[in-house]
């Protein structure tokens, strides 16, 4: 599909020269006389290029180029001047154009500058896509060996080759966009846009035309065209995040969306849009639906595959390896690592804010600690204290005797015990013993404890 170009000069048999020269050269070339009527076929078209002569009756190049950086900063620009005013032309520069052409200039002078500036173009976009890329690989990076959350992603990634809508439910800051972005990332869809849309943080009149966009003038405000996130995803996947907070009065059009494929802008005409939505809440949508808060047609449409993610507090042995790695992200160069006692303290606490507490926690003491490594007594006394309160109902009373006993004996018949009672199951064992798995592992190999069941 070739390269659509944009002239503007006011200048007829110059206009007419460029058009030729560029379509010769295999260009889409569309040209105006002025700079209003460059304006509504840039709103249009969108080209890839613009030329502008800097001087027209109208509105001028300068004018234009204000109107083009603020609305489509993407969108080169050739400024065109007389050869008196090349300082013009770097003024223009200054302000954002790419290059200047001085008149008078040959044709092969006007392919060559619009080559350089397209091949600029080109390489721009390809770096941009690179570092997106290089980000995206990074923040949906899933740290686990938990059997709940591996089993997750199995699913997710068989489900990824599907058409069908997901519903993620959990708790807030378990990683439920991560799970979203590794979905369309294994789908058919992975080389056209993923768009995220937190419902919960947007006001309630303005949701509308976040999801569907709107037409310039359809309300107080809307002072040009707007897509909404329905139509940026078109081809790709939508990710709407807290869900269950999406007003019930825009439920029936996000409804009609799913099913038809169909949306309507505030102000415009009905549009069809190819888009898989993904979906995540950190509510009980069936209590929701009993409370008349949420519509059950839309439940189970987008509850055809729902998947339950668990919180950090399900799984403790992701929490060494995510600590670890949040810490290498954080240290800036510095070879810092976690004490033992860290790692154990941070596998008793509850997380209540999951893996995003976790990494806030490791952000902040890669920057305040003074040491190398991190000790019990860096950590914030709300997290070394969480564990120190007995628990009266859980407690065995034990009454040591007169001629003492082996503490290793008791730690040993506490640790056979549990195994007894869970029947082997290390996990089940390691929470009747108020321990992180890895530590019952440790005891086990330490007194060469065995169990026959």
């Amino acid at each position: 599909m070739p390269e659509n170009i944009l002239v503007v000069d006011d200048d007829q048999s110059l206009r007419r020269m460029m058009e030729y020269t560029l379509q010769q050269a295999g260009y889409a070339v569309t040209v105006t006389s002025d700079g209003d009527e460059a304006l509504r076929a840039v709103r249009k078209k969108q080209p890839r290029l613009i030329i502008t002569d800097l001087k027209m009756e109208r509105m001028g190049g300068f004018e234009l180029l204000a109107h083009v950086r603020r609305e489509f900063p993407d969108i080169l620009m050739i400024i065109v001047t007389a050869f008196g005013s090349v300082e013009s032309a770097v003024e223009a520069l200054q302000r954002g154009a790419h290059d200047y052409l001085v008149k008078p200039f040959s044709r092969e002078a006007l392919r060559l500058a619009v080559e350089r500036a397209l091949s600029y173009d080109g390489l721009q976009r390809e770096n941009k896509q690179l570092r997106k890329q290089l980000e995206e690989s990074s923040t949906r990076q899933l740290i686990t060996t938990a059997p709940k959350m591996q089993q997750l992603i199995d699913t997710l990634d068989r489900v990824a080759t599907s058409e069908v809508s997901v519903l993620l439910m959990g708790e807030s800051g378990t990683g439920k966009e991560l799970l979203a972005r590794r979905l369309h990332h294994q789908s058919a869809r992975v080389n056209q846009p993923f768009v995220a849309l937190n419902c919960a943080a947007i006001p309630q009149g303005l949701i509308e035309s976040e999801l569907f966009g709107h037409l310039k003038g359809s309300f107080t405000g809307a002072l040009k065209d707007r897509k909404g996130k329905f139509e940026q995803a078109d081809g790709g996947t939508l990710f709407l995040d807290e869900i269950g907070e999406l007003p019930l009065e825009q439920q029936p059009k996000l409804l009609r969306a799913l099913q038809l494929g169909e949306i309507e802008p505030v102000g415009g005409e009905t549009r069809s849009v190819d888009v898989r939505v993904v979906a995540a809440t950190n509510l009980n949508l069936e209590e929701e639906i009993c409370k008349g808060a949420f519509r059950e047609d839309l439940y189970y449409r987008l509850a055809v595959i729902p998947l339950q993610v668990p919180s950090l507090r399900q799984r403790p042995e992701d929490i060494p390896l995510l600590a670890q790695h949040f810490l290498r992200l954080a240290a800036a160069g510095r070879q810092l690592s976690l004490s033992d006692m860290v790692v154990v303290t941070l596998q008793q606490y509850s997380w209540p804010g999951n893996v995003r507490e976790l990494q806030n926690l490791i952000q902040r003491l890669a920057i305040l600690c003074v040491n190398e490594v991190v000790e019990q007594t860096d950590l914030p006394a709300n997290i070394r204290h969480h564990n120190a309160e007995p628990h009266p109902a859980e407690s065995v009373p034990f009454v040591l005797p007169v001629a003492g006993f082996s503490l290793e004996e008791l730690e040993k018949s506490a640790i056979m015990q549990a195994l007894e009672r869970t029947g082997g199951n290390q996990t089940k064992a390691a929470e009747l013993l108020h321990i992180p798995r890895h530590v019952l592992l440790y005891r086990l190999e330490k007194y060469h404890l065995k169990i026959s069941l």
